[in-house]
């Protein structure tokens, strides 16, 4: 996996963490985050999606929740197992895990007892 990037597609203070953490990557017009605000229309965000998911240097996509759910049935019908989806909370939304569809497939696969 050497060489794979991360992936934003967040808010502002969500975008500027990651970029500040080093994650950035920025070439000929191409960058590995999006940022969303409330004039970003949701093709834009469907778009950015796409990009990411089919980019094959993206290994995790990290989004914040309350843009998860806008394109919602995007990430329910996302099954491959790169790159992978990570929901977060963003500094006003704050996380909700029975709104993630990847939490919820994940426990669909194991039950408690498993790890007892």
């Amino acid at each position: 996996m050497r060489g794979k990037l991360i992936a934003v597609i967040g808010d502002e203070n969500t975008c500027t963490g990651f970029l500040l953490a080093g994650t950035g990557e920025a070439k000929r017009g191409h960058s590995n985050f999006f940022v969303v605000d409330q004039d970003t229309p949701k093709n834009a965000i469907e778009e950015a999606f796409n990009k990411f998911t089919n980019d094959p240097n993206i290994s995790i996509l990290v989004i914040n929740q309350n843009i998860a759910n806008e394109i919602r049935y995007l990430l329910d019908s996302f099954t491959n197992t790169m790159p992978a989806i990570v929901e977060i909370p963003s500094k006003s939304h704050p996380y909700d895990p029975s709104k993630d569809s990847v939490l919820q497939r994940t426990q669909k696969l194991f039950n408690a007892d498993d790890f007892k």
